[in-house]
Formats: structure tokens, sequence, C-alpha cells
């Protein structure tokens, strides 16, 4: 009989077996040939051209398994704070009559979102309906959202909640966003009221975004140098920095 805990290699084996299997699904999964709302707040208006161009990646620079794991873990824990909510009494909603995820589509289906959810109902001290959006993250990333708050600590957040009120027509309740500290299970809960000059400050960058892309204008970085940490962060630095 095999021994198979006779190795010491033996955890790094089984890792890269499931890097492996998770990566091969990754690359079978269809590309996204839109623009994502959620995408929409991060520093760098060329990151999100080469996003919605679908540029390849940097050699070497492709998802790694344990990043595809944390990625799991995030619907996984959003799969839990549904429950959670409906326990607590909140009609919430997450998919329609047909299973899919609620969303939206503007600019010819070259912009799209899709959300965690509407809460439609529930425990006084919440407006209904509102938007719902949950993240899953690490002790000091959590720490600091709770430190902060969601605008300062999590711009992106912030502007994805901020478009998904806007084109879901969701904007006359603050929207509920929550955040699970993936290392203590704690709860981290925001009303967030509609930002009106943040939304429109996102659609406009969309549009800025894809109008630039088709034209094949190259916008300008955000940084001017490429050792600052989102662009060594960055998928596509080299392919940046090689473009002058």
């Amino acid at each position: 009989m095999l021994n198979f805990n006779s190795s010491s290699s033996l955890p790094g084996r089984l890792t890269a077996l499931i890097d492996a299997g998770m990566q091969a699904v990754r690359v079978k999964q269809a590309g996204r040939a839109y623009l994502g709302a959620s995408r929409l707040g991060v520093a760098c208006e060329r990151a999100l051209q080469y996003e919605y161009a679908q540029a390849s990646v940097d050699p070497g620079r492709e998802t790694e398994g344990r990043m595809l794991r944390i990625f799991e873990r995030g619907h996984m824990v959003e799969d839990c704070m549904a429950t959670w909510m409906r326990g607590a009494g909140f009609d919430l909603r997450t998919h329609n009559a047909d299973g899919e995820q609620f969303g939206f589509s503007a600019a010819d289906g070259r912009l799209q979102g899709h959300i965690d959810g509407v809460v439609t109902g529930g425990p006084d001290g919440f407006g209904y309906p509102c938007l719902w959006e949950n993240k899953c993250l690490g002790a000091k990333s959590w720490r600091d959202l709770e430190k902060n708050r969601l605008a300062v600590s999590k711009p992106v957040y912030a502007a994805q909640v901020a478009i998904y009120q806007a084109y879901l027509e969701l904007t006359e309740h603050p929207a509920l966003f929550t955040a699970v500290n993936a290392d203590t299970m704690e709860i981290y809960t925001e009303l967030v009221p509609f930002d009106a000059a943040l939304a429109q400050r996102m659609s406009d960058r969309a549009v800025k975004v894809i109008t630039a892309t088709e034209a094949g204008e190259l916008l300008p970085r955000s940084f001017a140098d490429q050792t600052y940490f989102e662009c060594r962060m960055c998928a596509w630095q080299d392919r940046c920095w090689r473009a002058q």
C-alpha cells in the first residue's frame, strides 16, 4: 500500500495539483467582453483599458491558485452572509427567477454590473428597498475599514456601491454594506447614502475608458513611477511601461 504521508513534499504536491486544476477551469471560462462596473474605482484608467480590451497579462502574472482560492472564499462567505441575514429577518433577493444575479447593462452592453443583492424588507432601522453589497476581508484590511469607513478605506468598493445604486435606481435609501473578517468572522456594517457626484464621475469614467479604448487611444498612467505599489501589483506593468 502506498504511504502518501511519507514524503515531506506532500502538502506542496497537493497544493500544486489543486492550483493546476483551478487554473485549468479558469482558462476554460469565457472572458468578460465588457467593462465591469465593480472595477471603475481603481486608481489607473489605463489598467481599466487593459481589462476592458482583455489584454493578455504579463508573463508570470497569471492569477495564482492561492488568489483563486481567496476569490472562492469570498463567494462562499457571501452565501453564508446571505443566509445569516435571511435568518435575521431580512427579505434579501440575490437572484432572479432564472437563477441569475441581478444587475444592469449600459452602453450597448459594454458596461455591466452584477450586484450581491437587494433587501426589500426586514427589521426596523433600515430603509427598504436598498442595495446590499458584501465583502470578505483579511483582518488588517477589515480593521482599516472599521477605523476609516468605506469611502476612505475602500474607495473602489465605494465607487461600486454608488454606480450600482445609480443604475439600479436604488438611491432613495442608503445601501447596506457588510464585510466579514475572514480571520475572526466579525461583521462590519455600514449604511451608505447615495453619492450622486461619485456615481456621475464613475459613469463618466466608464464612457472615457470605453471610448478611448475603442478609438485606439491609450490613456495616461495614473502614476509616474513604475515602482509605485499599485504599478508593481498591476498585471500589465511590463506592457504599460513599454508603451511610450
